[in-house]
């Protein structure tokens, strides 16, 4: 028989005691690690919500504007026909155009159809089509905002839109 110290660990024993403490610290460094993205989340996310709520948000006056189609030659050969409808705000129904009118008028939005499809070849107008209607988009509503930021105009839709 060997002589053994009953009070000392056995093996396995020892291996455990230092995995618990690398257990120990992996824990600890995710708690610090969630801790940390809380505390960046409850810091600098709120900031956003902030600005978003600067900003109102549009609503439709359910009224849209069908501007008349036009003929637009494209800068690659072809023409496109295209006829559009922009969406009146809330704001922009009750404001009017700020010309005295009492409505929207359309002759912006139209010569900025007619600028933008222009300068466009024909594979654009076909296989580029939202990306154009986006582009567009945003330049109508820009023209469309007054100097308050009133945003007259939310929103376009084609109504027509054959090309040649």
């Amino acid at each position: 028989m060997s002589k053994k110290d009953k009070n000392a660990p056995a093996e396995g024993e020892e291996t455990e005691a230092k995995g618990g403490k690398k257990k120990l610290f992996i824990i600890l460094a995710v708690v610090l690690l969630a801790g940390a993205g809380a505390a960046y989340f409850f810091l600098f996310a709120s900031s956003g919500e902030a600005e978003a709520e600067a900003e109102p948000e549009l609503v439709s006056s359910g009224t849209f504007l069908p501007l008349e189609p036009v003929a637009v030659n494209l800068a690659g050969g072809g023409y496109l026909k295209i006829g559009v409808a922009l969406e009146i705000t809330e704001e922009g129904a009750a404001a009017g155009d700020g010309h005295g009118g009492g409505g929207v008028d359309g002759t912006k939005a139209s010569d900025l159809v007619i600028s933008t499809f222009s300068q466009a070849q024909p594979a654009d107008v076909v296989g580029a089509r939202e990306a154009l209607k986006e582009a567009l988009q945003e330049k109508i509503i820009e023209a469309y905002t007054t100097d308050e930021d009133v945003k007259t105009v939310m929103g376009i839709y084609y109504t027509e839109y054959v090309t040649q």
